[in-house]
């Protein structure tokens, strides 16, 4: 997820949006990561429940079409989110429509995860983890400005949106695997990318200090499709 209307460049473009200030930079980051960290126990306690609760798994179950509500609720508080800077800026309903989106969110993945095995679900949990703090760190300490690659990774999330309506049609596990894992891959970047978009700094682009809400949405929802994708990178491969 990409807004260039809240974006600057760097010092050396004489942004009004940089990072001059290290006590804003830092106040900013802790911010995001708070906020961040607040939609990731929620969506874990709704992958919890719907995993190892037999009871809500069977309710989901019988009540599918609450699926689509979430889903109309994520769409809806997302585009928003997205596109009025002034929804997502004004408190407080920048952070209700937040808290909705995630609440919703985290209904979707819960019933996505209770198709999979318990193991299956922490195994991919315990990964994504695990690559999504190794890429942080990595993006905070290379010198590679990936903030640049916007237009190439808008490319490539096109032609892997193309690919998964072709896959469908293909039958196998073969090529969902390679979707399943460019996917993985792909959000892997956009993880790098928009974190260095919140850190400012020497990079090219960086998000104004006043757009937390929306860097936080952008690596949630860079994180849970790394999840998405990995999970089903496990679910493929066994069967």
């Amino acid at each position: 997820m990409s807004d260039y209307n809240s974006f600057g460049e760097d010092e050396r473009g004489g942004s009004s949006f940089s990072f001059s200030d290290a006590s804003i930079r830092k106040g900013f980051i802790r911010k995001v990561f708070a906020i961040l960290m607040c939609q990731l126990l929620v969506s874990l306690g709704f992958i919890s429940l719907f995993v190892y609760n037999e009871g809500v798994r069977q309710w989901t179950l019988r009540n599918s079409y609450l699926v689509w509500v979430a889903f109309a609720i994520v769409m809806v508080t997302m585009l928003t989110l997205a596109c009025c800077d002034g929804m997502r800026r004004k408190f407080p309903w920048n952070f209700i429509l937040l808290g909705l989106f995630t609440v919703a969110e985290s209904f979707m993945l819960g019933t996505v995860s209770a198709t999979y095995k318990a193991d299956e679900v922490v195994l991919a949990v315990g990964i994504c983890a695990a690559v999504c703090l190794a890429l942080t760190i990595f993006a905070m300490q290379t010198k590679v400005d990936f903030t640049a690659l916007g237009g190439i990774l808008l490319c490539c999330t096109v032609v892997l949106f193309i690919f998964g309506i072709v896959a469908i049609f293909i039958p196998g596990n073969t090529v969902r695997l390679v979707y399943a894992s460019l996917g993985a891959l792909l959000f892997s970047v956009y993880l790098v990318f928009d974190v260095q978009l919140m850190m400012g700094g020497k990079h090219k682009y960086s998000i104004s200090p006043e757009e937390y809400i929306f860097a936080a949405l952008n690596l949630y929802v860079d994180i849970v499709n790394i999840f998405m994708f990995i999970l089903s990178i496990i679910g493929n491969s066994r069967n």
